[in-house]
């Protein structure tokens, strides 16, 4: 699976381009698909502390980067850039008419990035798969 994305790059530019797209778009394109309003925002699962939408969708983006890059010098750009796309994402619904900045979804972004970094870890720390 690995090797599936390391040799297929555009799987990542597409997500990360989707992804981006969907935060900046003003209202809820989500929304608007499947309920027919941009003021109605899907739920995957309720939330708790943090929002589940926005944790659960930085693990996806967060799972398909490591999975592409995996050079050692990738990896640390790659962090940089994933915890720097959570953050200004969640920053920019400042601006963007119909969102709101929400300390929960920022949250969220982070700990979904924080969690797939703390698994690559402990990955490569205990070399889980290595032969």
């Amino acid at each position: 699976m690995i090797k599936f994305f390391s040799n297929n790059r555009i799987i990542f530019y597409i997500v990360n381009f989707s992804i981006i797209f969907l935060y900046l778009y003003p209202g809820s394109l989500l929304g608007l698909i499947i309920y027919g309003s941009e003021k109605i925002q899907p739920q995957i699962t309720p939330d708790f502390i943090i929002s589940s939408n926005h944790f659960h969708v930085f693990i996806i983006v967060s799972i398909i980067s490591f999975l592409t890059f995996i050079k050692t010098n990738q990896i640390k750009i790659l962090t940089i850039y994933l915890i720097i796309l959570s953050i200004s994402l969640e920053v920019l619904h400042l601006i963007i008419p119909e969102r709101t900045f929400q300390w929960s979804d920022l949250f969220g972004n982070l700990l979904g990035v924080i969690v797939v970094i703390l698994i690559k870890n402990l990955i490569n720390k205990y070399g889980v798969f290595k032969k």
